[in-house]
């Protein structure tokens, strides 16, 4: 008997112990590792494929941060849209009670965009990076002509090689870099010197003639950086942000700015891209 309430005891001691080891492993405040972190993030299936939406879940005792490629979302659980087909990464970052920050890389496939999203952002990009530069197999590269008339450089006009003229380093040589990730835009000059910033798209602000046609499809914005030679010579060449998009595609981009207040026929400045 006495054997008997001995053992009781040790075991009793022993399953205390126990209990207070595992409160102080999960005791408020405490930190978790990136390998301990519980994430998903699952594409939505249509047609037994996988869509560009895709279902975010965070189970951790974390504050949320998922970078997506196009954008930013700190929802425990949420849904978003990539834009690409193929492996994407999401990474996400997770701060900790104690506030260090962990960071995991999630890999998600897309077989097809099911969910539209703007065709541009994988044009620019090629669904990574992609680089571009003066169009050298146009007539001109830069220079001015008539809004909403013309569709390239036409009054004025300069080939790559007169650029440096009007924006040194950003002529021959010089490339511009839109990587999907972040909305990134480098223009990395023939110097070397690179200049980083951000874009983003508006394809709802179409410029549409008396006659239907679609003269501009929509808005490319710049942030932080111009496009190479983005400067409007009449306003003291001050920086362009803002571009009607007139041709985007896998192999040529040409974007145009109007000044202030002219309509149709009105002064404009036009620039000429190509893929590399």
């Amino acid at each position: 008997m006495k054997k008997f309430w001995y053992t009781l005891c040790i075991s009793l001691t022993l399953l205390t112990v126990g209990c207070d080891a595992i409160e102080d492993r999960m005791e408020l405040g405490s930190a978790i590792s990136a390998e301990q972190l519980q994430l998903t993030a699952t594409p939505v299936i249509v047609d037994g494929k996988k869509s560009n939406k895709v279902v975010l879940d965070n189970k951790s005792p974390v504050l949320s941060s998922w970078d997506y490629g196009v954008g930013l979302t700190q929802r425990k659980t949420d849904t978003v849209l990539l834009v690409s087909t193929g492996d994407n990464e999401i990474i996400f970052t997770g701060l900790n009670p104690d506030g260090s920050k962990i960071t995991k890389t999630l890999q998600v496939t897309v077989d097809e965009l099911t969910f539209p999203v703007p065709l541009e952002w994988g044009f620019l990009t090629g669904g990574s990076e992609r680089t571009w530069v003066w169009d050298t197999t146009k007539p001109a590269v830069w220079g001015n002509g008539g809004y909403m008339g013309n569709s390239a450089p036409a009054w004025w006009t300069l080939k790559e090689a007169d650029i440096n003229g009007q924006a040194a380093g950003e002529g021959v040589g010089a490339k511009m870099e839109f990587a999907l990730r972040g909305a990134r835009l480098s223009k990395i000059k023939s110097t070397g010197q690179t200049e980083d910033g951000s874009f983003s798209f508006d394809m709802t602000k179409k410029i549409t003639l008396d006659d239907g046609t679609v003269w501009a499809k929509g808005k490319l914005t710049t942030k932080g950086v111009t496009v190479l030679c983005g400067i409007s010579p009449n306003e003291s060449n001050a920086p362009v942000y803002e571009y009607d998009i007139l041709i985007i595609n896998d192999t040529e981009m040409v974007l145009s700015y109007p000044e202030p207040g002219v309509g149709a026929w009105g002064t404009a400045w036009f620039w000429v891209f190509r893929a590399e």
